[in-house]
């Protein structure tokens, strides 16, 4: 797997300007089947905010979880970020159906936390981002707003007032182990969605969130499905660009 590090806002800049591109789905981003029944357009609308709440521990399933929502996005030829994130693997996505040559991983951006995500909203499709613990309201309202304007999907993972949906996994079981011998496969999860205006109204599905190919709602579903094409094999791993939130603020 090929990884290429973009280090400035020059350089970042020109990794997101192809995601500026006409979006041939119009406003509605796809997610998979499965998922569409906990938002109420039936995917990633540009411009809305879709929380994932990180749950405790974090590693309650919100990775699989966020995994699951960008798959058919980017699939579909959508660009995709994923800023503070550092255990989010490029393995994972790939076996997940996640394309890496429209993947902009990064891990750590800092201080420059707003003014990273920003820039990326300004060209990236779908940006998730780590929410930090001391982000204030006004910059998560300004950043909300950057999202409507530009349309692009922005994803908090962790705590975050005001989103048009959040989705949280409240339990999971795992299984693959039989008596004393076996592997995990894949997690029974449910998860829960609640929001404002047509995502009110609380939902919840049970699915399966794999290690292995495809999400799948479980009532009368026997098996996984086959799995996704190959995805592409280039990674780009983004640097924070050196500009003040100031100059990111919203247009």
């Amino acid at each position: 797997m090929a990884g290429r590090m973009v280090v400035g806002s020059a350089a970042l800049a020109e990794l997101v300007r192809p995601a500026s591109a006409p979006d041939p789905a119009g406003g509605v981003l796809p997610v998979r089947a499965e998922l569409t029944g906990l938002l109420p357009n039936r995917g990633l609308r540009r411009g809305s905010t879709v929380a994932v709440g990180a749950g405790q521990p974090r590693r309650s399933g919100a990775t699989s979880l966020i995994l699951a929502l960008l798959a058919e996005a980017s699939r579909a030829g959508s660009w995709c970020a994923v800023v503070g994130v550092p255990t989010f693997g490029a393995g994972a996505a790939a076996e997940a159906g996640i394309a890496l040559d429209r993947l902009a991983l990064v891990p750590d951006p800092g201080p420059e936390w707003p003014t990273v995500v920003a820039a990326l909203i300004d060209g990236v499709d779908v940006v998730v981002t780590a929410v930090p613990a001391t982000v204030s309201a006004s910059i998560a309202t300004r950043l909300a707003a950057r999202a409507r304007q530009r349309g692009s999907v922005l994803v908090p993972y962790g705590r975050w007032d005001g989103a048009d949906v959040t989705l949280q996994v409240v339990r999971g079981v795992w299984q693959g182990l039989g008596p004393g011998r076996g592997r995990l496969r894949r997690r029974e999860v449910t998860v829960s969605a609640r929001g404002r205006g047509a995502a009110a109204r609380p939902k919840e599905i049970k699915v399966w969130l794999p290690g292995d190919e495809l999400t799948r709602v479980i009532p009368r579903s026997a098996g996984l499905g086959a799995p996704s094409a190959a995805p592409s094999r280039r990674l780009r791993v983004v640097a924070p660009p050196a500009r003040t939130l100031a100059a990111a603020g919203p247009a």
